[in-house]
């Protein structure tokens, strides 16, 4: 598990997996969802202001992807 995961290389990988963000409007702060065309679900919080993911993050999306 790399410690320097940035949310930007996150955002390409969701997309290489079809995922995509769903704007959740001026209210949801840092929470971020992307929604695959199966209908399945990522929630997590946007990292800041590094935009370093933590490992917990990592370990959901390993999860989530199947890796």
């Amino acid at each position: 598990m790399p410690s320097d995961f940035h949310y930007d290389e996150m955002v390409k990988l969701l997309g290489y997996f079809e995922f995509r963000e769903i704007k959740k409007g001026k209210t949801s702060g840092s929470r971020v969802k992307f929604m695959n065309p199966h209908g399945l679900p990522i929630m997590l919080h946007k990292p800041h202001p590094s935009g370093i993911l933590k490992q917990y993050q990592l370990k959901q999306l390993k999860e989530v992807l199947g890796l």
